[in-house]
């Protein structure tokens, strides 16, 4: 067993952030060591885990996609994957609640002072309409006791839909049911008119990809063919997640 050694502690008006180191590996935690992010230290745009890589198959949705809007930080991992992989952006905004998170990103958790990225700290219900418009949105607003409550409110993710270009892909790493459905599946259908597409991770959440209107489509020929090419950059394959893929039930 590697041991555990804390890098730094801050509080803040949510509570405790803490980053912790364990052998290659460094851990973004909220609250009662609820981890929120992990980073593999030698290359911090690797994805440990199936969830942030199926956020990462699902920006491949897009054929050229060239700017991005993360609701949530974290360590910006999945940030910083899609700013290594996704050739064609050109424009990432990140809207992070609490301020201590990005100086803590890049001071312990290897975040890159990326000329494309624009970090912004604010409350993204509030901050959206303030935001560029994107050909894709990444929704990840998770605290120390589950989702934020913008995961299941119908006028934010009804906004954050509107809030992509013609062609656009909004991404929702959601909360997963024991019977293996997002959370608030019922309300998703309604809202969403059932046209979206949902990839159930091994983590237990079910990441979703919800198009920019009905008349849009997912190829996943095309999907599953950027996805292999990439592989070889990526040192992994994304193929298992395309292979679990489904319609939204």
């Amino acid at each position: 067993m590697k041991e555990e050694r804390l890098l730094a502690e801050v509080h803040d008006a949510f509570g405790v952030i803490r980053v912790v180191e364990i052998g290659d590996y460094r851990f973004l935690e909220f609250g009662e060591a609820i981890e929120q992010s992990c980073v593999f230290t030698a290359d911090p745009s690797w994805l440990e885990y199936d969830y942030t890589r199926a956020m990462l198959l699902a920006a491949l949705a897009h054929s050229g996609a060239e700017s991005a809007l993360f609701l949530g930080l974290g360590a910006g991992t999945l940030t910083q994957a899609c700013l290594k992989f996704v050739s064609t952006l050109e424009d990432v905004e990140a809207i992070e609640l609490r301020p201590e998170v990005p100086r803590l990103a890049i001071e312990y958790l290897g975040l890159d002072d990326d000329p494309r990225l624009t970090l912004r700290v604010g409350d993204a219900m509030e901050l959206l309409p303030t935001a560029e418009r994107a050909d894709l949105i990444f929704l990840d607003l998770y605290t120390d006791t589950g989702p934020g409550v913008g995961h299941l409110a119908w006028n934010f993710l009804q906004a954050c839909q509107q809030h992509l270009n013609p062609g656009g892909w909004l991404v929702i790493n959601q909360w997963g049911t024991d019977a293996g459905a997002p959370l608030g599946a019922a309300l998703l259908r309604g809202l969403f008119y059932r046209h979206y597409w949902e990839i159930p991770v091994k983590e237990g959440n079910v990441v979703l990809l919800i198009p920019a209107d009905l008349d849009q489509t997912l190829d996943v020929a095309a999907l599953s063919e950027r996805a292999r090419a990439l592989a070889p950059r990526l040192g992994y394959s994304l193929q298992s997640l395309i292979d679990v893929m489904r319609p939204a039930s």
